[in-house]
Protein backbone atom coordinates (compact mmCIF):
# COMPACT_ATOMS: atom_id res chain seq x y z
CA UNK A 1 0.00 0.00 0.00
CA UNK A 2 1.08 3.61 -0.46
CA UNK A 3 -0.16 6.55 1.48
CA UNK A 4 -1.09 9.66 -0.44
CA UNK A 5 -2.61 11.48 2.15
CA UNK A 6 -5.05 12.62 4.68
CA UNK A 7 -6.98 15.19 5.89
CA UNK A 8 -9.18 15.81 8.72
CA UNK A 9 -12.92 15.81 8.54
CA UNK A 10 -14.31 16.47 12.55
CA UNK A 11 -12.44 17.90 15.11
CA UNK A 12 -14.34 16.81 18.81
CA UNK A 13 -13.71 17.52 22.46
CA UNK A 14 -12.23 14.18 22.49
CA UNK A 15 -11.39 12.31 18.68
CA UNK A 16 -11.01 13.77 15.78
CA UNK A 17 -12.09 12.07 12.52
CA UNK A 18 -9.58 11.51 9.48
CA UNK A 19 -9.91 10.07 5.87
CA UNK A 20 -6.41 8.27 4.83
CA UNK A 21 -6.21 8.59 1.04
CA UNK A 22 -4.23 5.49 0.02
CA UNK A 23 -2.78 3.65 -3.06
CA UNK A 24 -3.79 -0.72 -3.07
CA UNK A 25 -0.67 -2.75 -4.89
CA UNK A 26 -3.08 -3.29 -7.76
CA UNK A 27 -3.12 0.39 -8.39
CA UNK A 28 -6.52 1.35 -6.78
CA UNK A 29 -7.32 4.67 -5.35
CA UNK A 30 -8.87 4.00 -1.67
CA UNK A 31 -9.92 6.04 1.62
CA UNK A 32 -9.50 4.76 4.93
CA UNK A 33 -11.77 6.25 8.18
CA UNK A 34 -10.44 6.59 11.37
CA UNK A 35 -10.03 8.60 14.80
CA UNK A 36 -7.63 9.42 16.62
CA UNK A 37 -6.72 11.50 20.10
CA UNK A 38 -4.40 13.55 18.01
CA UNK A 39 -5.79 16.29 16.69
CA UNK A 40 -3.16 17.27 14.75
CA UNK A 41 -2.23 14.52 12.37
CA UNK A 42 -0.54 15.98 8.96
CA UNK A 43 1.37 12.92 7.16
CA UNK A 44 2.21 9.43 7.58
CA UNK A 45 4.61 9.82 10.23
CA UNK A 46 2.30 10.90 12.71
CA UNK A 47 0.00 8.16 12.12
CA UNK A 48 2.35 6.33 14.40
CA UNK A 49 1.28 7.60 17.52
CA UNK A 50 4.53 8.55 19.92
CA UNK A 51 2.28 8.79 23.25
CA UNK A 52 0.48 6.33 25.46
CA UNK A 53 -3.39 8.14 25.82
CA UNK A 54 -5.11 5.97 28.58
CA UNK A 55 -4.31 3.42 31.29
CA UNK A 56 -6.20 -0.16 31.20
CA UNK A 57 -6.05 -1.53 34.64
CA UNK A 58 -6.09 -5.28 36.28
CA UNK A 59 -6.87 -5.21 39.62
CA UNK A 60 -6.64 -7.87 41.98
CA UNK A 61 -7.71 -7.73 45.48
CA UNK A 62 -4.55 -8.91 48.16
CA UNK A 63 -5.57 -12.33 48.11
CA UNK A 64 -5.80 -12.60 44.12
CA UNK A 65 -8.64 -14.56 44.28
CA UNK A 66 -10.83 -11.60 43.08
CA UNK A 67 -10.61 -9.65 39.83
CA UNK A 68 -12.25 -6.23 39.90
CA UNK A 69 -14.51 -5.37 37.01
CA UNK A 70 -16.63 -2.24 36.36
CA UNK A 71 -20.05 -3.36 34.29
CA UNK A 72 -20.44 0.33 32.39
CA UNK A 73 -22.79 1.83 30.20
CA UNK A 74 -21.09 2.62 27.22
CA UNK A 75 -23.00 5.12 24.88
CA UNK A 76 -21.21 4.05 21.64
CA UNK A 77 -22.66 0.59 21.89
CA UNK A 78 -26.03 1.73 23.74
CA UNK A 79 -25.65 -0.86 26.71
CA UNK A 80 -23.87 -1.87 29.93
CA UNK A 81 -21.17 -4.12 29.52
CA UNK A 82 -18.36 -5.23 31.91
CA UNK A 83 -14.78 -3.58 31.75
CA UNK A 84 -11.25 -2.98 33.11
CA UNK A 85 -10.99 0.22 34.50
CA UNK A 86 -9.82 2.47 32.89
CA UNK A 87 -9.02 5.88 31.48
CA UNK A 88 -6.89 8.97 29.87
CA UNK A 89 -3.32 9.92 30.76
CA UNK A 90 -4.02 13.61 31.68
CA UNK A 91 -1.20 15.60 30.49
CA UNK A 92 1.82 15.44 32.51
CA UNK A 93 1.01 12.69 34.52
CA UNK A 94 2.68 9.27 34.04
CA UNK A 95 1.13 5.56 33.49
CA UNK A 96 1.09 5.05 37.26
CA UNK A 97 -0.22 8.32 38.27
CA UNK A 98 -3.42 8.02 35.73
CA UNK A 99 -3.92 4.60 36.95
CA UNK A 100 -4.30 5.80 40.90
CA UNK A 101 -6.10 8.90 39.88
CA UNK A 102 -8.60 6.31 37.42
CA UNK A 103 -8.85 3.73 39.86
CA UNK A 104 -9.69 6.60 42.52
CA UNK A 105 -12.42 8.08 40.81
CA UNK A 106 -14.39 5.18 39.03
CA UNK A 107 -14.18 2.53 42.23
CA UNK A 108 -12.98 4.79 44.86
CA UNK A 109 -10.40 2.03 45.80
CA UNK A 110 -6.82 2.71 46.87
CA UNK A 111 -3.84 1.03 44.42
CA UNK A 112 -1.34 -0.38 46.47
CA UNK A 113 0.76 -1.93 44.38
CA UNK A 114 2.00 -2.07 40.70
CA UNK A 115 3.26 -5.10 39.83
CA UNK A 116 3.51 -4.81 36.26
CA UNK A 117 3.13 -2.20 33.12
CA UNK A 118 2.83 -3.53 29.83
CA UNK A 119 3.87 -2.33 27.05
CA UNK A 120 1.86 -0.13 25.43
CA UNK A 121 -0.29 -1.33 22.92
CA UNK A 122 -3.56 0.05 19.99
CA UNK A 123 -6.47 -0.06 21.74
CA UNK A 124 -8.84 -0.54 18.52
CA UNK A 125 -6.68 -0.83 15.79
CA UNK A 126 -8.90 -1.17 13.01
CA UNK A 127 -10.25 2.40 13.56
CA UNK A 128 -7.49 4.21 15.74
CA UNK A 129 -4.29 4.84 16.32
CA UNK A 130 -4.98 5.92 20.11
CA UNK A 131 -3.02 3.05 22.46
CA UNK A 132 -2.86 2.53 26.16
CA UNK A 133 -0.62 0.72 28.76
CA UNK A 134 -2.37 -2.44 30.79
CA UNK A 135 -1.10 -2.38 34.30
CA UNK A 136 -1.57 -5.11 36.65
CA UNK A 137 -1.99 -4.21 40.28
CA UNK A 138 -3.38 -4.65 43.54
CA UNK A 139 -6.12 -2.52 45.12
CA UNK A 140 -7.90 -2.17 48.63
CA UNK A 141 -10.44 -0.49 49.97
CA UNK A 142 -14.16 0.06 50.06
CA UNK A 143 -15.59 0.14 46.25
CA UNK A 144 -17.58 3.89 46.00
CA UNK A 145 -19.67 5.45 43.54
CA UNK A 146 -17.57 6.47 40.62
CA UNK A 147 -17.44 10.35 40.80
CA UNK A 148 -18.10 11.26 37.38
CA UNK A 149 -21.42 12.35 35.84
CA UNK A 150 -20.09 11.67 32.70
CA UNK A 151 -19.79 7.67 33.71
CA UNK A 152 -22.41 5.01 34.58
CA UNK A 153 -20.20 2.68 36.34
CA UNK A 154 -20.69 -0.39 38.81
CA UNK A 155 -17.49 -1.88 40.27
CA UNK A 156 -17.16 -4.94 42.11
CA UNK A 157 -14.84 -7.83 42.90
CA UNK A 158 -15.88 -10.79 41.24
CA UNK A 159 -14.04 -14.56 41.97
CA UNK A 160 -12.91 -16.95 39.09
CA UNK A 161 -16.69 -18.86 39.05
CA UNK A 162 -18.47 -15.67 39.22
CA UNK A 163 -16.34 -14.33 36.38
CA UNK A 164 -16.88 -17.60 34.46
CA UNK A 165 -20.66 -17.28 34.58
CA UNK A 166 -21.07 -13.50 33.39
CA UNK A 167 -18.67 -14.58 30.08
CA UNK A 168 -21.59 -16.56 29.31
CA UNK A 169 -24.17 -13.99 30.12
CA UNK A 170 -23.25 -10.81 28.86
CA UNK A 171 -20.89 -8.67 26.94
CA UNK A 172 -17.27 -7.62 27.64
CA UNK A 173 -14.82 -5.45 26.02
CA UNK A 174 -12.43 -7.68 23.86
CA UNK A 175 -9.65 -7.19 26.02
CA UNK A 176 -11.49 -7.89 29.40
CA UNK A 177 -13.20 -10.75 28.07
CA UNK A 178 -9.71 -12.46 26.88
CA UNK A 179 -7.95 -11.93 30.04
CA UNK A 180 -10.89 -12.92 32.14
CA UNK A 181 -11.30 -16.12 30.49
CA UNK A 182 -8.01 -17.15 30.72
CA UNK A 183 -7.37 -16.03 34.63
CA UNK A 184 -10.74 -17.96 35.42
CA UNK A 185 -9.89 -21.18 34.02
Amino acid sequence: MKFRSIRKEYQGDYITYYKIGYETDGCSEKIYEMISRDPEIKNKDDLNNKTTDAVIMIIHDKTEERILLNFEYRMAVGEWVYNFPAGLIDEGETVSEAAERELREETGLKLINIKEIWKESYSAVGFSNEMGSVIIGTAEGTIQKSDSEAEEIKAAWYTKEEVRSLLNRYRFAARTQAYCYLWSK
